[in-house]
């Protein structure tokens, strides 16, 4: 199996290691330059957010020694998010040696704004303009070697997703130069900056762009020199530049604003040519539609009939395979061993470390996941998860919940914790509150979906439409009942970068597949044995009946699941999946009935935010709020799985 990561390179003593920033808008393709250039590989995605924090490596370009740092989307230098502050910060307080600046030449304009913001800090930068052949397709034709020559800057054309240009980009790193900017805000507003840069620290780098983030009041710059300078030198700044302030007259913002914008007009104008006639195929129409209030709930629809038959045939085969080939002719071989029956039990019984541990993650939960990893990859790549947010968000609005968490709580679907993290930008509290309350509430992750689906598929197409209209409506009611306790004056526009939809490369998805894969297997199967182990020790030293008895009125006489249920909330302490892997067996067996199967996907659904989720929302949040939301999502899980449990039985026919 290939690696991750490249080999750990070692820089040889007093070697200058040089940082490159890659930075630009969301959804540019950042993460696959970075990968690109480092031999690394984390994972991408054809929708904006997929990067939370930075990343960091090491690479050796010829004989040179380079720093390449991965950043979230930054739309400009004017902070309007956390990731956005990290960034800038990282940006103001490291100085990098080269900014490499990803345009997606299909949102050249945006990328042009954030370009002025850059030449001003006179940092030496090379400009990749990446998805050239979208862009083409589009009827538009980026004349690379003009705009290099306006901006001064090396300015190299790249396909990201194929590597193409991948050469021309190291080779660009080793000959970055600062631009030229014909930018001026007027002789008014030059003099205050100057004036105000004149007073900052001598050892304060990019002088004159702070001192116009002074003067258009971002709070955070000054924050910034707080931390840097102390709270004494930070208040003499604030007073040198609110006297600095008063000299000047009219909108500093609009001037700014305005400044900007007809400098990329001209430069658009000058290096953008377009067709007058471009065609409007299959891929404008589809995406269009798929954002259509009534077009989009079908085709929504059709993706999950996609999903849900994927996991059902194609998994079920998958595990079959398996079992022929491993499990059966192990386990038959183990039990015709003359060993004695606490060995066999250690091994293979009921709590073994090989059936409960080993063969409940390569042959039940492996398959399905490999199986769902590829199909969300496709779903990922083809730019669909975006356009499915703008169209929830219409759904969303009409109930409450606020439009900027949608874009969060439907990453949820993929990673809980990346998503999570992804709510740093709402800069709303009671937003941000909303919506990772709402991550971990009743939305299940990639892993958990495609294995809650593996399970509703052997009770029936009705017990999917049951479970998830029963997290659909606790998600919604929560998202009501929230909305209306927290009050807030403030509300956030909604404003999305819509991503072109695509045919997603195959290659790239079996790749991406392929990691999220051996991720699986690296981070959960030792767990998977260690609560075999776990289990077995619990079950022999009769503390697992002894809990199983004092959970009885709980377990069986409130949700109406059988005591063994109680094995599958030990393990979902430990790793979600196993618990549902426990539960698909337990199904297969016939252990538990066309109810108990929907209440016990609901309740484990629910009520255990994994431990990485819970560590981000304590990082978001604040630890403590993290654990009032554990705890208060763990307790209501109880609670709306008997009430679900008893309406069932009173309503369905016996």
């Amino acid at each position: 199996m290939e690696s991750n990561q490249p080999p750990i390179l070692t820089v040889p003593e007093a070697t200058k290691v040089k940082k490159v920033a890659i930075i630009g808008i969301p959804n540019t393709g950042k993460t696959q330059i970075f990968n690109n250039l480092t031999g690394e590989y984390n994972i991408v995605a054809n929708y904006p957010g997929t990067t939370v924090e930075m990343r960091r490596s090491l690479t050796r370009i010829k004989d040179k020694y380079y720093e390449i740092i991965d950043t979230p989307g930054l739309h400009c230098l004017y902070i309007h998010s956390e990731e956005e502050i990290a960034v800038r910060d990282m940006i103001l307080a490291e100085a990098p040696d080269v900014i490499l600046q990803c345009i997606d030449a299909s949102q050249y304009k945006q990328s042009l704004l954030l370009t002025a913001e850059l030449l001003e800090l006179e940092t030496p930068m090379v400009i990749v303009l990446n998805s050239m052949d979208e862009t083409a397709r589009k009827g538009i034709w980026i004349d690379s070697e003009a705009l290099e020559r306006i901006i001064g800057v090396p300015v190299v054309e790249s396909i990201a997703s194929r590597g193409l240009g991948k050469e021309k980009i190291k080779e660009a790193i080793g000959h970055a130069r600062k631009g030229s900017l014909d930018l001026k805000y007027g002789l008014a507003i030059e003099k205050c900056i100057i004036a105000l840069a004149a007073e900052l620290p001598f050892d304060l780098e990019f002088k004159y762009k702070i001192a116009s983030l002074l003067l258009l009041t971002d709070p955070f710059v000054e924050k910034f020199l707080e931390k840097r300078f102390g709270s004494p030198r930070a208040a003499l700044i604030r007073q040198e530049t609110n006297k600095v302030r008063r000299q000047m007259k009219g909108n500093i913002h609009q001037v700014f604003i305005e400044r900007r914008s007809r400098w990329v007009d001209q430069i658009s104008a000058a290096v953008i040519k377009k067709q007058k006639m471009t065609y409007q195929g299959f891929s404008y129409h589809f995406t269009r539609a798929s954002r259509d209030p009534v077009l989009g709930i079908p085709i929504f629809l059709a993706f999950m009939a996609v999903v849900y038959l994927s996991v059902v045939y194609v998994s079920g085969a998958l595990d079959k395979f398996i079992d022929f080939f491993l499990v059966f002719p192990v386990t038959s071989l183990i039990s015709k061993l003359t060993l004695p029956p606490f060995w066999k039990d250690l091994l293979i019984g009921d709590y073994g470390i090989l059936t409960l541990g080993l063969f409940n993650a390569i042959g039940t939960v492996l398959p399905i996941l490999s199986v769902f990893f590829f199909i969300f990859g496709c779903f990922e790549d083809s730019g669909y998860i975006t356009n499915f947010t703008v169209f929830s968000k219409r759904i969303f609005a009409k109930i409450g919940i606020p439009g900027n968490a949608v874009t969060s709580l439907v990453l949820g679907f993929g990673c809980k914790t990346m998503a999570t993290l992804s709510a740093r930008s709402l800069t709303i509290p009671k937003e941000k509150f909303i919506a990772v309350f709402l991550i971990a509430f009743a939305i299940p992750c990639s892993a958990q979906l495609g294995i809650s689906m593996a399970i509703l598929a052997k009770v029936g197409i009705s017990a999917f439409l049951i479970v998830f209209a029963m997290l659909g409506f606790c998600e919604m009611g929560a998202g009501i009942i929230l909305n209306k306790m927290i009050k807030s004056k403030e509300a956030s526009s909604f404003i999305q970068v819509i991503p072109p939809m695509r045919f997603p490369s195959l290659k790239a998805v079996f790749r991406k597949t392929y990691h999220r894969v051996a991720d699986f297997l690296q981070e959960a199967l030792p767990i998977f044995l260690l609560s075999a182990a776990g289990l077995f020790a619990f079950q022999k030293t009769g503390l697992l009946n002894l809990i199983k008895q004092l959970l009885t009125p709980l377990i069986v006489g409130w949700m109406g699941l059988p005591k063994d249920i109680v094995d599958v909330f030990l393990l979902a302490f430990a790793r979600r999946e196993a618990a549902a892997g426990l539960i698909l067996k337990m199904v297969n067996a016939g252990s538990l009935n066309y109810v108990q199967s929907i209440v016990a996907v609901v309740v484990t659904t629910i009520s255990f935010p994994c431990v990485a989720n819970v560590t981000a929302i304590g990082r978001e949040m604040g630890f403590k709020t993290a654990m009032a939301m554990a705890a208060l999502i763990f307790i209501s899980s109880f609670i709306l799985a008997g009430a679900l449990n008893w309406l069932l039985v009173l309503t369905m026919p016996h």
